[in-house]
């Protein structure tokens, strides 16, 4: 069984549909999990999400990566892994 990673709410779009897509990032910002589902499902979204490797994909951008980062540690310096954001 492979070992979760902790992965922090880094970006949150709304698409024209209804639709919102979560970005989740490692707090080095050199990987992501996305997760796309119905605005109306938002509401209970958690600082963090707790991966494995397998689910997490490359940020190959280096100014992605470190926007990234930036936003990871943002996140994890004001709210709990848990919390509602």
């Amino acid at each position: 069984m492979s070992e979760e990673i902790r992965c922090w709410l880094v970006e949150r779009e709304y698409d024209d549909k209804g639709l919102v897509t979560l970005t989740y990032a490692t707090p080095d910002g050199e990987s992501i999990y996305r997760r796309e589902l119905a605005a109306s499902a938002a509401s209970g979204v958690t600082a963090a999400k707790g991966l494995t490797p397998d689910q997490l994909e490359a940020v190959a951008d280096e100014e992605t990566r470190d926007r990234y980062a930036t936003e990871a540690d943002r996140t994890a310096s004001n709210y709990d892994p848990d919390e509602p954001i």
